[in-house]
Formats: structure tokens, C-alpha cells, sequence
């Protein structure tokens, strides 16, 4: 084998694999076109009262069994954002998106917008206060807020 022929199985094998990961991506995007579609047809705003949040893999036994058993098996190996939450009478078990789930806050009643079992967002709650911040954008808050006007 030459140094061309080499080049040429190597040039073979990541085309081969770019089209591989375009096929697959398109075919992701379109699952969460679905996705998207029905999560906005069917949201609704409500009240809640955050029980616990955790970031934990999802069981049979802190999920309910239909949606455990319908979620991908990729979802079963890492860890997902958690809320148990009482939802008017029912304490129930929710999920969210991490955006989301870093905004709630336990033992507060928020409005949400929920869509089944899955947290859109929180409706009513000014966004950029409750972001977790960095030490360094703490004190350029402070330091613009403590400087004298001249």
C-alpha cells in the first residue's frame, strides 16, 4: 500500500461517516419537530408547588411506569432534570428542561407552563434574576449598582 492508497480509504471513511451523522441529524431534527409541535399544542399554564428537584436517572420508581416505559433507551442512562411537585390536589412527578429546572426554586408556588408530565417554562418570573450567576458577574451587578452617578 502506498501513501495515496491510504489517503484515499481515509477520504472513503469520513465521507462515509459525514453522511452517516447528516442523515441521522436530519432525521433527530424532524423527531423534534414533532416533538415541539405537540409539546405546543397541548401546554397549558399552571400553578405548582415545588416539592424537590433532583438530577437523577429516570426509574420505574420516580417516574410513572407508562411514561418510563416509552421514554428511549437513552434516556434511561443519563440523568435528568426531576421536580415533584404538587399540581392542584396531586403531588405528581415532572420533568423539565435544565434551563427550567435551574429556575425553579423548592418550596415556592410558580406558574408553569406544562405540557403532560414535561415543564415548558416558567411563566411570570423575570428570567435574568433567578440564573445561577458567577462570582464575576455578582460583582459587576454590585459594583454598577453601588456606582455614584456623575
Amino acid at each position: 500500500m502506498t501513501f495515496g492508497d491510504i489517503v484515499i480509504i481515509i477520504s472513503i471513511i469520513v465521507v462515509i461517516i459525514i453522511a452517516l451523522m447528516y442523515h441521522f441529524g436530519k432525521k433527530n431534527y424532524t423527531k423534534n419537530l414533532e416533538a415541539q409541535s405537540f409539546i405546543d399544542q397541548y401546554k397549558t399554564v399552571t400553578p405548582i408547588l415545588v416539592i424537590d428537584k433532583r438530577l437523577e436517572k429516570p426509574t420505574p420508581k420516580n417516574l410513572p411506569k407508562n411514561i418510563y416505559e416509552k421514554l428511549p433507551k437513552t434516556a434511561h442512562i443519563r440523568k435528568m432534570p426531576i421536580v415533584k411537585a404538587k399540581v392542584g390536589p396531586q403531588i405528581t412527578t415532572l420533568m423539565c428542561d435544565k434551563n427550567v429546572y435551574e429556575i425553579l426554586a423548592v418550596k415556592k408556588t410558580v406558574k408553569v407552563e406544562l405540557a403532560g408530565i414535561y415543564i415548558t417554562r416558567v411563566v411570570g418570573v423575570n428570567l435574568e434574576d433567578k440564573k445561577k450567576k458567577t462570582i464575576g458577574q455578582k460583582i459587576s451587578i454590585w459594583l454598577n449598582k453601588n456606582r455614584p452617578n456623575i
